[in-house]
C-alpha cells in the first residue's frame, strides 16, 4: 500500500525467456528499493512483450497505459537491459519508446526522476557498450541517470529463484536500488519544500 509522499520506483526490463539474468537482476534491485521504504512495479519481460511497437499517437493497449501511469507518478526508475550484440535489447527499447506519450507532461518525459541502469550480458564488452547506449536515451528522455550503473556478466554469475550466487553482483544490483532511491528523495523534498 502506497503511503503519501513515499517514494515509488518503477522497474521496466527483462527477455522474454521467464529467469532471465537481466530480470532477476532487476527484481533484486526494486526489493532492495523496497527495503529502502519506496514502493515498487516491475515491468519485466511478459508485460513487456505484450507491447506493440510504438506508434506515436496510437493506442499500445492496456499494458502501454499502464506503463505509462506508472512511470508518470515515478520518483524513479530501474531499467535492466540484456546485452544484445553491444546494445540494448529491442524489448528494452520499445518500452522506452512509449515515454514519448509524456511528451507533454508537466514533467516531460523522464523529467525529474533518478534513473538507474543494470545491465546482464554474456561477457564484459557487450554490458559496457549496452550501458552506454542506456545511459544516452536516458539523458535524451531528460532522465537523471544515476552515476553508477551495474553491469553483470553471466558467464561468471548465476541466478536462481530470484537470488544471485555473486554477493559482489548483489550488492552493485543494490547500490543502483541506493543511488535510485536517495536522488528520488532528494527531488522529491525540493519540489515539497
Amino acid at each position: 500500500m502506497e503511503r503519501a509522499g513515499q517514494l515509488h520506483v518503477v522497474g521496466l526490463g527483462g527477455t522474454v525467456r521467464p529467469g532471465s539474468s537481466s530480470e532477476q537482476s532487476l527484481r533484486i534491485a526494486l526489493r532492495h528499493a523496497e527495503e529502502l521504504g519506496a514502493t515498487t512495479h516491475a515491468f519485466a519481460g511478459a508485460s513487456l512483450a505484450q507491447l506493440p511497437m510504438y506508434a506515436p499517437g496510437g493506442d499500445g493497449g492496456a499494458v502501454a497505459r499502464e506503463l505509462v501511469e506508472h512511470l508518470r507518478r515515478a520518483d524513479g526508475v530501474i531499467i535492466a537491459s540484456p546485452g544484445y550484440h553491444g546494445s540494448m535489447s529491442g524489448l528494452v527499447k520499445n518500452a522506452l519508446d512509449y515515454v514519448e506519450d509524456m511528451r507533454e507532461d508537466p514533467l516531460s518525459y523522464l523529467a525529474d526522476r533518478a534513473v538507474g541502469l543494470v545491465v546482464a550480458a554474456h561477457g564484459w564488452q557487450a554490458g559496457v557498450t549496452t550501458l552506454g547506449a542506456l545511459r544516452s536515451v536516458v539523458h535524451a528522455l531528460r532522465g537523471w541517470v544515476t552515476p553508477y550503473g551495474a553491469v553483470v556478466n553471466s558467464l561468471e554469475a548465476h541466478f536462481a529463484d530470484g537470488a544471485c550466487d555473486q554477493p559482489r553482483v548483489v550488492q552493485q544490483l543494490h547500490l543502483v536500488a541506493d543511488e535510485v532511491v536517495r536522488f528520488a528523495g532528494f527531488v522529491a523534498g525540493a519540489r515539497v519544500a
